[in-house]
């Protein structure tokens, strides 16, 4: 691995604290800044190699809402802290920082705040303002809003969901069209809202764990990952190499099940029945490989603060290796069917595009900004654990269209298929689990991972008695939601399907 300076911008290091992911720092440290010098920082980190991995609200004395941002600058693996207060209004930054859409929406829904000349300002998840009465109104109902509309001559509009045919989660979708073509489609989400986060503070308990692997249920080991290495940081527990490395091989295991269902499920969406059929069934094969680590095919019990909840032994280990390798010979078998069909790469080529100009304004994480050609990834910009020694090649394309994704998606399962086999071969010995302490009082820690969808943020923040004051989780899908929407305009509506599952985003992941 390259070594990487560690350094930023002048701006950024007088206005911020500069630290790395999986690394507490005291709060007292978080510089508080004006409002102006709050916005003049983020908008010039934006305009370098940053993007903004979280921007939210916690409570601050005297009834006023603290804002914290968290840049993430992959050029030199660097995290900044910007902070300021506020106390009903600000000047909003999504105009000049497109990244900041969605979180602006979230605050001023939570918190209440108007981010003022913020261009089309709602709620995400259609729940009442954090620390609200009861003589307030109640909670709006989810979707239950003012639409985006356009009018003229024949132009129309489609409203579909939020139920859905087959097991899908609920989610409402409105296109602005003429006749077949899609000028604009608004995303309504907000039907999976749980509170997970009003939830988490004061802990961590011995629910929390639990709550981490239902965060968003196909990604357990990314998000449980992400909490675990945000306890350890804070309670200064140091992780075995052994456990490190078993963290790894689940993680690559969860990209390598959700890679393969998605590539059945866009050969579906097409009606190319061989590759759906096959890759539908290796998906399991994958997910019985986790399922032999713990127990659980989605990898519950086997991530817990200090290391893992299950070990390996030799005849366990020949066994996967044996499993694995007949896994990804069927799954490049599946593959090269799709990609031996002309018909098949007819419908995924200019599909949904994106242009990397739009990715990189939008903030796109994860396979979605990797197939527009952006180098975005946190195993290599922000490496933990096994990362910081076993580094996986990026998969990137350029195209930014159905394909792209695809072909990212089949690249990705042959580079995590030879990082397993080379972790499998050469495991190091070491405990299983270090006991966790009580953690830092009145610290701060942000912890990236690289989920299977694309970057997972968590931001855990403790009191003065070392209990979550605030917890906040950016999953992939906050991200990428946008990038959906723009991915359909200019497109048929009936490219919706191939378009959506290209994405394959997560709406309990987005709501929590």
């Amino acid at each position: 691995m390259k070594p990487r300076s560690f350094s930023v911008s002048v701006e950024m290091a007088t206005a911020s604290s500069v630290f790395r992911s999986g690394e507490a720092i005291p709060l007292q440290n978080i510089p508080l800044l004006s409002i102006a010098e709050f916005r003049t920082a983020i908008l010039s980190a934006m305009s370098s190699t940053c993007s903004l991995a979280a921007l939210f609200g916690m409570p601050a004395e005297n009834r006023r809402i603290r804002l914290i941002a968290v840049a993430a600058d992959s050029a030199t693996s660097s995290l900044s802290i910007l902070s300021t207060e506020i106390d009903q209004s600000y000047p909003c930054l999504t105009l000049e920082c497109p990244q900041a859409h969605w979180f602006e929406r979230e605050i001023a829904e939570q918190w209440q705040l108007q981010p003022e000349g913020h261009p089309w300002l709602k709620p995400i998840r259609f729940h009442a303002p954090y620390g609200s009465s009861g003589d307030l109104p109640p909670p709006p109902i989810p979707g239950v809003t003012d639409f985006f509309a356009m009018h003229g001559r024949e132009i129309h509009e489609v409203a579909v969901g939020p139920v859905h045919a087959g097991i899908i989660e609920p989610g409402h979708f409105r296109f602005q069209c003429h006749g077949e073509d899609v000028f604009h489609l608004e995303i309504s989400l907000g039907y999976q809202h749980r509170g997970v986060e009003r939830v988490l503070v004061g802990g961590p308990g011995k629910r929390t764990i639990h709550l981490m692997e239902t965060l968003c249920g196909d990604t357990s080991i990314g998000h449980s990952t992400a909490y675990c290495e945000a306890i350890e940081a804070l309670s200064l527990t140091a992780v075995s190499s052994r456990a490190q490395v078993l963290r790894g091989i689940a993680l690559e295991l969860e990209r390598l099940a959700n890679h393969t269902g998605d590539l059945g499920a866009l050969a579906g969406d097409v009606g190319y029945l061989p590759s759906a059929a096959y890759c539908g069934r290796i998906r399991g094969d994958f997910l019985n490989l986790t399922a032999a680590l713990c127990g659980s095919r989605f990898g519950r019990g086997l991530i817990r603060p200090g290391g893992v909840g299950f070990d390996l032994d030799k005849p366990l280990i020949s066994n996967l290796q044996q499993r694995l390798e007949a896994a990804l010979k069927d799954v490049e078998d599946a593959v090269a069917l799709l990609w031996g069909s002309s018909s098949v790469q007819a419908r995924f080529e200019h599909t949904g595009s994106i242009s990397r100009q739009t990715c990189e304004a939008l903030g796109l994480v994860g396979l979605a900004a990797r197939a527009c050609g952006v180098e975005r990834d946190v195993r290599q910009d922000f490496p933990s654990g096994i990362f910081r020694f076993a580094q996986i090649p990026i998969s990137k394309w350029d195209s930014g269209d159905v394909f792209g994704r695809a072909w990212v998606r089949w690249m990705e399962i042959q580079r995590s298929g030879e990082f397993l086999r080379e972790q499998f071969a050469s495991m190091p010995e070491g405990p299983m689990l270090s006991q966790t302490g009580p953690l830092l009082p009145n610290h701060l820690v942000v912890s990236l991972v690289e989920g299977w969808r694309g970057e997972i943020c968590h931001v855990a923040i403790t009191n003065a008695a070392g209990s979550f004051a605030h917890y906040k989780v950016v999953d992939p899908s906050f991200h990428n939601w946008m990038g959906l929407a723009i991915a359909m305009r200019d497109q048929q509506i009936s490219d919706f399907p191939l378009c959506n599952k290209s994405f394959n985003l997560s709406y309990c992941g987005h709501d929590l």
